[in-house]
């Protein structure tokens, strides 16, 4: 019977390990008004150097190819 109830702990301890970032999410998610984590800008509204060096490739490429 002792080997039964070794068994069960580690399993518990397992599945509690394997949960965790779940239940982390989930907390955050409710703890932050249904933003999962703060508030966060739409994909794209942002500015950033390597958004800009992009741009600027793309608009270099471009104007190669319509000479």
């Amino acid at each position: 019977m002792g080997g039964v109830i070794e068994i069960f702990f580690w399993m518990m301890v397992v599945a509690c390990l394997a949960f965790a970032p779940l239940g982390y999410f989930i907390y955050m998610y409710i703890a932050k008004n249904g933003e999962p984590f703060g508030d966060t800008e739409p994909h794209g509204d942002s500015e950033s150097a390597v958004l800009k060096l992009a741009e600027k490739l793309i608009n270099g490429v471009k104007g190669k190819l319509a000479k």
